[in-house]
């Protein structure tokens, strides 16, 4: 699936049309299609802070798959069945991906940053028969063990008390004839990131692959491109880090750079996208925020970067700003849910690029504004984002959840949950989720914008604006702040902060209170979980 060579947009979007396979198998794309032709081509190369690197041929890819798929086979997994991964980014991993879309079972990746309630949770509701871990996971799944009876199988990559991945690899053939899957058939659930309520499955089919190259080579300008090599800060147990960073570039052929697993550091991603040679990269907003910290990064790093996409967070004007001037780079925001993912997406040597806004329908997908009944509304009004069905990247369904698949939909429309507004030219401006708007002096106000302007501040790293019950306003708006370095809480910044946005935002939206913090809550995919500040704010303003 290739995105036809065209100089504009218009015929771009015109001239694209869908050809998915009438078979399909995301493990045979990813490895066994490029082994038959270039075994010793890199596929993967991993960052050691040591300068000990390591690569991966897809060769090596395709057969450590195949033997991993058979030894799943003789464990007595069935196509089907939930396996999950409780792994960091490494080679294990893939292979591991690979081996499951290859023997017809589902995919079920975990963050290790879960904690013991939220992995008992994911694998009780998915019921995984197995789980690939590694020691960090062991001593959680510890825990909850004797509380998930489905989970017959746990195997670890660096060893514990538990059967050894490469030595179940080394005891089987290296050869495996892969189901003959269809596009529609299950092969991958992502949790959703639990932003609001409990977090459901997103069941995905084979056709998800294939559904995301368009977006990928939209917001990566023609990706691939010669000496074109990947890396990205985020989990590859997030939809954004697997299907929008891992999966399609290996299925293009792209290298990817894996990284060992740590808290985010600015310098550290510099350093990896220097001395990897990286070229394209895929780095949500607050880790773009976050890199902001590093002075003249081009001074002190030999970056060879060709393009960067983000999304999982509205960018903002002062973020797409910042990468542009600092780091010579237009940064491609694009856009997508775990349910429906990459819909909407930049692309700036297509001129398909405007801070503060979100871009435009990739070609292949039919993106609008509309109402809650699924009415589109006319230009320039606010609605819900939808995504018209049928379309590859859209979920099968909610894991065992009819009743909530079903509320997803109005007739046609896939409803996002997420608020934005569509000018005459097709841009789509992010206004934030639905439950996240702030109502205030009769205002509706959206966070991002608000946190666009805070991010501005030169003492502001990350910022997160909620609404905070109010008697008389309804709710205020307040903003929770983390300083950045060399910056010390005082109520005099807390108040020239405020006069920061009174003035160049708006006089009803800036936050009436500042709170400094530590860090801001953050769901494994890097999105600022606001429920949890609502409810702070909540709980101080003394409502329930």
């Amino acid at each position: 699936m290739q995105l036809p060579a065209r100089q504009s947009y218009a015929a771009l979007y015109r001239d694209f049309s869908w050809d998915i396979p009438e078979r399909f198998n995301i493990g045979v794309a990813v490895s066994d299609a490029w082994a038959e032709r270039e075994p010793d081509r890199v596929c993967l190369e991993h960052f050691s802070p040591t300068g000990d690197h390591l690569s991966m041929t897809y060769g090596e890819l395709s057969a450590g798959s195949a033997a991993f798929a058979n030894a799943l086979v003789s464990l007595g997994i069935k196509a089907g069945e939930r396996v999950a991964l409780l792994l960091p980014q490494s080679f294990e991993t893939v292979v591991a991906h690979v081996a499951i879309y290859k023997m017809g079972a589902i995919a079920l990746p975990l963050a290790l940053l879960f904690g013991v309630e939220a992995l008992e949770y994911r694998l009780r509701i998915a019921g995984a028969s197995a789980i690939v871990t590694n020691r960090f996971g062991l001593a959680r799944l510890q825990q909850i063990r004797d509380r998930l009876p489905d989970l017959v199988h746990i195997i670890s990559i660096d060893g514990g008390e538990a059967p050894g991945f490469q030595e179940l690899v080394s005891a089987h053939a290296s050869a495996f004839p892969a189901v003959d899957t269809r596009p529609d058939d299950p092969a991958l659930m992502i949790f959703t990131s639990g932003t609001t309520g409990p977090p459901k499955g997103a069941l995905h089919g084979h056709r998800v692959l294939p559904g995301h190259i368009p977006g990928m080579q939209f917001a990566h300008e023609f990706f691939p491109q010669p000496g074109d090599k990947l890396w990205t800060p985020s989990d590859w147990a997030w939809a954004g880090g697997l299907l929008n960073a891992l999966l399609p570039s290996l299925m293009l052929g792209v290298p990817v750079v894996s990284s060992p697993a740590q808290k985010f550091d600015a310098d550290m991603a510099f350093r990896i996208m220097a001395e990897m040679g990286v070229r394209n990269a895929f780095i949500p907003p607050t880790a773009l925020r976050l890199l902001k910290s590093v002075e003249r990064p081009r001074e002190k790093y030999n970056l060879s970067l060709r393009t960067i996409g983000s999304a999982g967070e509205s960018l903002g004007r002062e973020t797409y700003e910042w990468a542009r001037a600092t780091l010579g780079v237009t940064v491609n925001e694009f856009y997508g849910q775990t349910e429906c993912n990459f819909v909407l997406s930049s692309s700036a040597r297509l001129g398909v690029s405007r801070a503060g806004a979100i871009g435009r329908a990739v070609p292949g997908h039919r993106v609008a504004i509309v109402d809650e009944r699924g009415s589109v509304l006319p230009i320039g009004e606010t609605g819900q984002i939808a995504v018209h069905r049928p379309d590859p990247v859209m979920f099968l369904g909610y894991w065992q959840n009819p009743e909530a698949t079903e509320a997803k939909f109005a007739g046609d429309w896939l409803l996002t949950g997420d608020l934005g507004r569509q000018d005459a030219d097709g841009f789509v401006e992010f206004i934030g989720r639905d439950d996240d708007i702030i109502t205030s002096s009769g205002y509706r106000i959206g966070p991002s914008e608000i946190e666009d302007c805070l991010a501005g501040h030169p003492a502001v790293q990350l910022a997160a604006a909620v609404g905070k019950p109010d008697p008389v306003r309804t709710e205020i708006v307040k903003a929770y702040v983390v300083l950045a370095p060399g910056h010390q809480p005082s109520e005099a910044l807390a108040a020239e902060i405020r006069e920061w946005v009174k003035t160049r935002l708006s006089m009803h939206e800036y936050p009436r209170e500042v709170e400094f913090v530590d860090a801001l809550p953050l769901t494994t995919s890097g999105k600022v979980i606001r429920r949890e500040l609502r409810a702070r704010a909540a709980a101080e303003a003394g409502s329930p």
